[in-house]
C-alpha cells in the first residue's frame, strides 16, 4: 500500500510505534466493528448487509497521527480513503484548502483514471482511515453499484466548486 511503501522509503515520517500499521485492536479492527462503522458513513447508507460485509472484507483500517501527509500531488495514488473519525486538509495550492470530516473520502480521483494525485492531505487531526487499494476498488464499484453514483456526484461538485473558487480568483484579480 501507498502508506507503508511510503513510510518505508522515508518520504513519511515512520513512528516507531506503529501509528501507521492496521489497526488491530480497538473499535474497527474486527469485521462485525467496521460494518457497524461502515452503516454511519452516507456513501454506504443504501447497502446490503451482504454488500457492507464485502467492503469490510477487503478494506484496511488505520489510526493516523496528525500531521501525517496521507497524499502527495503529483505523486501516483494506488488508494481509495474514506474517513471513519477525524478530519483532514486538502491542499489543492498554497492558497487553498479543503476540511474533510467522517464520512467524506479522497483518493477517488487516481483510482479512476490512474494519474497522479491531484491535492496533498494532510491528517489535520489524529484520523481514522478506511483504506481500499487500487486493486480491490473495482470488486468494491461491482458488489455495491450505487457507489459509483455516489463517487461521481461527488466529483462533479468538487469540479463546480473548484471552478467556482477560480471565478472568484480571476474576478479579484482583474478588479485589481
Amino acid at each position: 500500500m501507498e502508506l507503508i511503501t511510503r513510510m518505508m522509503d522515508g518520504s513519511i515520517s515512520y513512528d516507531p510505534e506503529g501509528r501507521l500499521k492496521p489497526v488491530s485492536s480497538g473499535p474497527g479492527a474486527r469485521q462485525e466493528d467496521k460494518i457497524e462503522r461502515l452503516k454511519e458513513l452516507p456513501i454506504f447508507e443504501g447497502c446490503t448487509q451482504r454488500q457492507l460485509r464485502s467492503v469490510a472484507k477487503i478494506a484496511r483500517v488505520f489510526d493516523v497521527a496528525a500531521g501525517t501527509v496521507l497524499a502527495r500531488t503529483g505523486e501516483p495514488g494506488n488508494e481509495f480513503f474514506l474517513i471513519i473519525d477525524g478530519s483532514v486538509r486538502v491542499e489543492v495550492s498554497s492558497e487553498s484548502h479543503v476540511l474533510l470530516h467522517p464520512g467524506e473520502f479522497f483518493g477517488e480521483m487516481s483510482i479512476l483514471d490512474g494519474g497522479p494525485r491531484s491535492a496533498t492531505v494532510i491528517a489535520d487531526s489524529p484520523v481514522r482511515l478506511l483504506v481500499i487499494s487500487r486493486r480491490r476498488f473495482s470488486m468494491l464499484l461491482e458488489d455495491v453499484p450505487g457507489l459509483t453514483q455516489t463517487l461521481l456526484a461527488t466529483l462533479s461538485r468538487r469540479v463546480r466548486e473548484a471552478e467556482a473558487r477560480a471565478e472568484r480568483l480571476g474576478t479579484a484579480l482583474t478588479g485589481l
